[in-house]
């Protein structure tokens, strides 16, 4: 059975992969056109690779709470490709914070881009927060959703990493809400690892934060908040 799964996750990520170029090459025309091309490009490409992680390997997605729809800080748990994936598929006008290698991948980067994803080169994650306010405030960046991963980087599922003081930045000064995101996609889909295993993957959409909280303050909501809903959930896909 375990090489059974592993044939179907080898199956499962070529043709994710072998899907990038064909489906961006679909939308390319429209995508230069208009920015909403491009985020209709992103968003058929994830919803595709959700529908195909459950028709090869059984992992099926779900997502919890009210997807936020305005200009809103989106905080989230950050444990696999596949959260992003996710959250792409339902956000109307996502754009993340992201490594800005990811401006060099094949078709993904000029999609990210175009969409007003934000390169970020490591150790220099203040200057990047720095112009993306700067970018708000003269009216420049581009309307929607914008993610970050508080801890920095993809944290595997229990593991436990300091929360980074760039999201209270960017929610101080922004004076944008916050909505911070749960998740237990880790469990199923690991970072560095080739098996997909089956089950129910969610990401929870959790109460707002509301503008005015103090530096302080808000790290330890979003901490407390994302921290204990995401072992909830790791809890009810054990109870599974």
């Amino acid at each position: 059975m375990i090489l059974l799964r592993y044939a179907a996750s080898l199956i499962f990520i070529g043709q994710m992969y072998l899907a990038i170029p064909v489906i961006g090459a679909l939308y390319i025309p429209w995508a230069l056109w208009d920015r909403r091309g491009a985020i209709a490009g992103m968003q058929a490409y994830c919803k595709y690779v959700r529908f195909t992680a459950w028709l090869f390997c059984g992992l099926k997605s779900e997502v919890r709470g009210p997807v936020p729809t305005g200009e809103v800080l989106v905080a989230s748990k950050h444990q696999s490709f596949f959260d992003t994936i996710i959250l792409t598929s339902v956000l109307p006008r996502p754009k993340f914070i992201m490594k800005t290698e990811l401006r060099r991948a094949p078709v993904v980067g000029w999609y990210a881009m175009r969409i007003g994803c934000v390169p970020v080169d490591r150790g220099r994650r203040g200057q990047a927060v720095t112009r993306l306010l700067s970018d708000v405030a003269a009216g420049q960046s581009l309307p929607g959703q914008l993610v970050i991963y508080p801890q920095g980087t993809r944290v595997a599922a229990g593991a436990k990493k300091p929360y980074k003081i760039g999201t209270a930045l960017l929610y101080r000064q922004s004076g944008q809400p916050c909505v911070p995101v749960a998740t237990n996609v880790g469990l199923f889909w690991p970072r560095k690892a080739v098996l997909r295993k089956p089950g129910v993957a969610v990401i929870e959409f959790l109460p707002t934060i509301e503008p005015g909280l103090e530096t302080a303050d808000f790290m330890s909501e979003i901490e407390s908040t994302i921290e204990s809903a995401s072992d909830r959930l790791s809890q009810e896909a054990a109870r599974r």
